[in-house]
């Protein structure tokens, strides 16, 4: 089981603490929803759980080592992680660019092996992303990036998968795919983090809601005790009077 635990972390990206004395755990496999309002500390905590930002107080622990003991090669074999909006005009193909994630596992001056070209092609498959193999990345939508970007993480084959607003650039059709690759990551054992802003989509993927409020965790648990009407009113300041997954959201009054 993989774990990652944030003990006693303050983080202070600016002049104010985000987090102060922030303490609790994420274990997988399984799949974890961050949501909350804009400003909550959502990609905050996903840099922190990437070892992409440092605590100002406290540690992140993956599996009982500090993240900062970690040299980089070890933490981006361990931690895949994508950024939001990671949309760029790079003039390599789709391929290439997937190739890009199995970089932590190279040995120096060494071309890919078979089983780097062997990710590299599940990966694509997985993001319904091989028939663009051979396009220019630049040449692609923005919601064909967004999946070869997925792609390129997926590529990594790390035990933990962080993710900032994924499905930003996808329509429905593909949103609802992306999330079926993560639950099926999660399902192969890894534990995977995912900041939402969709939240129907937390509440029909996730097997854990984490809902974060000026910098805190309000509420935790699997979706129907961590979305409730309160938290919904409270934090969001919405309604779902007919649930959640019949986007059936209005204005709390």
């Amino acid at each position: 089981m993989t774990r990652i635990v944030f003990d006693t972390v303050t983080y202070r990206p600016g002049v104010a603490d985000l987090f102060a004395g922030l303490s609790f755990e994420v274990s997988g496999p399984g799949l974890v929803a961050l949501v909350g309002p804009n400003g909550a500390g959502k990609s905050s905590l996903l840099r922190l759980a990437a070892g992409l930002a440092a605590p100002a107080a406290g540690h992140v622990l993956l599996d009982g080592r500090d993240l900062a003991a970690l040299n980089e090669a070890e933490r981006a074999r361990a931690i895949a992680y994508l950024p939001p909006d990671g949309r760029a005009a790079w003039p390599i193909t789709a391929r290439r660019l997937v190739a890009l994630g199995r970089i932590p596992h190279l040995k120096p001056l060494r071309r890919l092996t078979a089983d780097d070209e062997a990710a590299i092609e599940h990966a694509l498959q997985r993001t319904a992303t091989a028939h663009l193999a051979e396009r220019g990345f630049d040449t692609l939508s923005s919601g064909e990036q967004a999946r070869v970007l997925l792609a390129r993480t997926l590529a990594v084959g790390a035990s933990v998968i962080l993710l900032d607003e994924p499905t930003a650039a996808l329509d429905v059709r593909h949103q609802l795919g992306v999330l079926e690759i993560l639950a099926a990551e999660a399902r192969r054992g890894a534990l995977v983090i995912v900041s939402l802003h969709a939240l129907d989509l937390a509440a029909r993927h996730a097997d854990r809601v984490i809902v974060l409020d000026q910098g805190q965790p309000v509420a935790d648990g699997p979706p129907a005790q961590a979305l409730t009407t309160t938290v919904l009113a409270d934090v969001f300041g919405v309604e779902a009077p007919d649930g959640l997954t019949s986007g059936g959201l209005r204005l709390s009054r």
